[in-house]
């Protein structure tokens, strides 16, 4: 199962989406979310403040930009296949 470190905050519309995308892909490729609101720490919020929402998988990182169905189908499908081959 892959762990996703999910950078967020309270009353984010674009957070609310890149969940709904995930939930689309957790038959696929299972993995649970571990959300981090950036407001509960410093180097988080310095570091995501105008990224977020940020999903991290085994170091790998989307930011709100990058975040829509393909790129996120191609990050979870690439660490799945890692973590299967291990």
């Amino acid at each position: 199962m892959l762990h996703i470190n999910f950078y967020t905050k309270e009353k984010c519309s674009l957070c609310d989406h890149a969940v709904t995308l995930l939930s689309l892909f957790q038959k696929d490729y299972p993995h649970e979310i571990e959300r981090r609101d950036i407001y509960s720490n410093d180097k988080w919020l310095e570091q995501y403040h105008l990224l977020i929402p940020v999903l991290e998988v085994n170091g790998k990182q989307l930011n709100g930009e990058q975040i829509n169905y393909d790129s996120l189908e191609q990050l979870l499908k690439e660490q799945y296949e890692e973590e299967i081959d291990k």
